[in-house]
């Protein structure tokens, strides 16, 4: 198979795959049914809407800020827009090409702060470690809140973030032996992926050398308080969630949160995920993906739309560069 036909199918197979989960959720649905779950979005107050909006806008905008104290110990200050701008065009991408923002957002910040791509790409890696290490912390409290259900609901679906984690483990292993085999090498091919290995080690290391730690965690936290209060004051937004416990609403945030990587940002799969968890809980079918439906929407058009302005912004800012 050819390379051009893998790429099509990485990014049209998880499309499908949303587009098919949106259909048979409405297909099996009674027309009952049906008409509760449009009700029940079409009744969302908007005012709980601009309240998740705000809180996701004020995560994304974190999340720029805290880019520049990994960034600043090898000696680069980006401006904040053009960071800002390279967060949102990155989680753009992930609509297309699932996992392709974290590159993209590489590629941006180097095409318009002069950053080598490795160093940049390091850092979107740290963070990411970052940003694992808090999703463990909020499953572990999700745990400790409702054990019972979420250990029920990923037996059910089989998911296993132990496994995840070894799995993560067991891959750093593997790329650490690789590249001391490459170090070793004189090939001129494997001396440029020494040089690239490298930058991308170096932007890793950032995170060993910041000098405002203090802050670079306060705005780890800040993001995913942010995160979790973006999805938490939805629940006011359908009347049979408005009652969920906080405890009910982190289980929801844990198992959405491993939703929203099975397709291209969540499409199709985030939804019923959030409405089968709250199954759980005695929410109805409709309540809950109501509920997921609209989670998913403000999260996307949050998105879509400051993502797209910031693609078309971009060049505009740098002077067309």
């Amino acid at each position: 198979m050819k390379r051009s036909t893998k790429q099509a199918l990485k990014v049209i197979l998880p499309l499908l795959l949303g587009v098919f989960l949106i259909w048979y959720s409405l297909k099996s649905a009674t027309p009952l049914e049906r008409e509760q779950l449009m009700e029940n979005i079409a009744a969302a107050n908007p005012g709980w809407i601009f309240l998740s909006l705000l809180f996701g806008l004020l995560a994304h905008l974190s999340r720029a800020y805290r880019w520049k104290f990994l960034l600043a110990p090898m000696g680069y200050k980006p401006r904040f827009l053009n960071s800002f701008m390279a967060v949102m065009v990155g989680y753009l991408a992930n609509f297309g090409i699932p996992r392709s923002g974290e590159v993209l957002r590489a590629v941006t910040i180097s095409s318009y702060e002069d950053i080598p791509f490795e160093k940049a790409f390091g850092t979107i890696i740290s963070e990411r470690i970052a940003d694992f290490l808090m999703l463990l912390l909020v499953i572990g409290f999700a745990f400790l809140l409702q054990t019972e259900y979420l250990v029920t609901y990923f037996e059910e679906n089989e998911i296993n973030p132990l496994l995840t984690v070894a799995i993560l483990f067991g891959l750093l292993a593997i790329g650490i032996v690789i590249l001391k085999q490459i170090k070793r090498s004189k090939h001129g091919f494997f001396v440029k992926i020494r040089k690239f290995a490298k930058g991308l080690l170096e932007g890793m290391r950032s995170i060993l050398k910041m000098k405002n730690k203090g802050a670079f965690i306060f705005h780890t936290f800040f993001i995913w308080i942010m995160y979790i209060l973006m999805f938490y004051i939805l629940i006011f937004t359908v009347p049979e969630t408005a009652g969920m416990s906080f405890g009910v609403v982190m289980v929801a945030f844990v198992v959405g949160s491993f939703a929203i990587s099975a397709t291209n940002g969540g499409i199709g799969v985030y939804p019923i995920a959030i409405g089968a968890s709250l199954l759980l809980f005695n929410i109805s079918k409709q309540g809950g993906e109501a509920f997921g439906w609209i989670t998913w929407g403000t999260q996307t058009l949050l998105v879509i739309v400051i993502g797209g302005l910031s693609f078309l912004f971009l060049p505009v800012f740098n002077g067309k560069k």
